[in-house]
């Protein structure tokens, strides 16, 4: 894979593009403001890029804004956003052009390598990639989402680990159930959340976005 990486701290940046060209892939451009994260992506058009909320000029969310303006610009361009905080509205903001190619990871979980390579890749496949911590702190905080109510105990549990970029396949092996389980499970759920098989949108994606939502 050609990766971008955007990271203002020196030493992280550092890290990150040695960690990616350890497991083979080629980092083609680095940066370190906002401005120059949205010159880079625009111009060498990665397979994924690795953005950092927080950059210079302004400290705040640069680098995801960076990241959101290049998306506008490269529909589906895969971004792999890092953060140092769980915050639901940056994951919601994300997702919300439904194009798929999208991961939420906090920085901490960057020192599991395999996990967060692992996440790359799926986010250069046009995937979603979830940080378990982000899925566990939105667990956490409870639902008054209408929606996700009527889910089974279980669905949400499907959910939770499809919000983490999991496929079918994998799901059913961290649960311990058969593929086909999880095709009714993921069937079940598309239809209560009111998600239509539309060829025009990712149906993982939308439910993924629904689980976002919640408050």
């Amino acid at each position: 894979m050609r990766v971008v990486v955007a990271e203002d701290l020196y030493l992280l940046r550092d890290g990150l593009v040695r960690l990616v060209e350890a497991y083979g892939h080629e980092v083609v451009a680095t940066a370190a403001t906002g401005p120059e994260t949205l010159d880079a992506l625009l111009r060498w058009r990665p397979d994924v890029a690795i953005v950092d909320v927080r950059m210079p000029p302004t400290q705040s969310d640069e680098g995801l804004r960076a990241a959101l303006a290049a998306r506008r610009e490269l529909p589906g361009l895969p971004v792999l956003i890092l953060s140092q905080h769980v915050d639901q509205l940056y994951a919601r903001e994300l997702l919300a052009d439904r194009a798929g190619g999208i991961g939420y990871f906090l920085k901490e979980s960057v020192f599991d390598a395999d996990q967060f390579v692992d996440a790359l890749a799926r986010v250069a496949g046009g995937g979603t990639a979830m940080d378990p911590a982000v899925i566990a702190k939105l667990l956490s905080s409870g639902s008054s989402n209408r929606g996700l109510d009527r889910l089974t105990e279980r669905e949400q549990e499907v959910l939770g680990l499809m919000a983490e970029g999991l496929s079918n396949q994998a799901i059913a092996q961290r649960l311990f159930l058969s593929d086909s389980a999880i095709s009714k499970y993921t069937t079940s759920m598309f239809g209560k959340l009111g998600i239509v098989d539309d060829d025009n949108n990712n149906r993982r994606v939308l439910a993924v976005l629904t689980y976002l939502n919640k408050p």
